[in-house]
């Protein structure tokens, strides 16, 4: 797995960059050698906000964490990750190595899964619009997130509102 390590406003230092490298290598039982992981160390007053982001093939994994510790704060988020694989185990096994679910690669967990249970399908037309159309028509409909066409590249975009009341835009490449 190759990491890659980033930090806004600090610098990391070199027993944190062997940890994070050593921690992230448990992962490779399920990924191999072929995933991308990215670690990104932001502090914020008294805490430090910690996100990983693992990518194989076309999925990607994302888990962040919040703690006065940068080193508790790594523990958490790839324990997060790990459950994140473990709770999808079944509809994973396909796009992860073949041996990531050995029975003596890891330990036994008795985690309930979810079925995806579609309800409804819609369909309907994408108008061509820009970004502050797309957000002025979500907050219309009251909805978390709008899919529209982007009238400058005529791509399919997705608008949604974060958690902190800021929006953001998800973009093909």
């Amino acid at each position: 797995m190759n990491v890659k390590l980033f930090a806004k406003k600090m610098s990391i230092p070199e027993d944190f960059s062997k940890v994070a490298d050593a921690k992230l290598k448990k992962l490779d039982r399920f990924f191999g050698d072929n995933a991308d992981a990215t670690v990104k160390l932001t502090p914020q007053k008294d805490v430090v906000t910690l996100e990983i982001s693992v990518k194989h093939d076309s999925m990607i994994f994302r888990a962040e964490q919040t703690s006065e510790d940068k080193y508790d704060a790594l523990d958490a988020a790839v324990d997060k990750i790990m459950r994140q694989i473990r709770k999808n185990k079944t509809r994973l096994e396909k796009r992860l190595r073949s041996t990531a679910f050995d029975v003596n690669a890891t330990e036994t967990n008795n985690i309930e899964e979810d079925e995806f249970n579609v309800i409804r399908r819609k369909k309907f037309f994408l108008a061509p619009m820009d970004v502050e159309e797309a957000i002025l028509q979500m907050n219309l409909l009251g909805h978390q997130f709008f899919m529209f066409r982007d009238a400058h590249t005529d791509e399919i975009n997705v608008v949604y509102k974060r958690a902190d009341g800021n929006y953001a835009v998800i973009e093909p490449e």
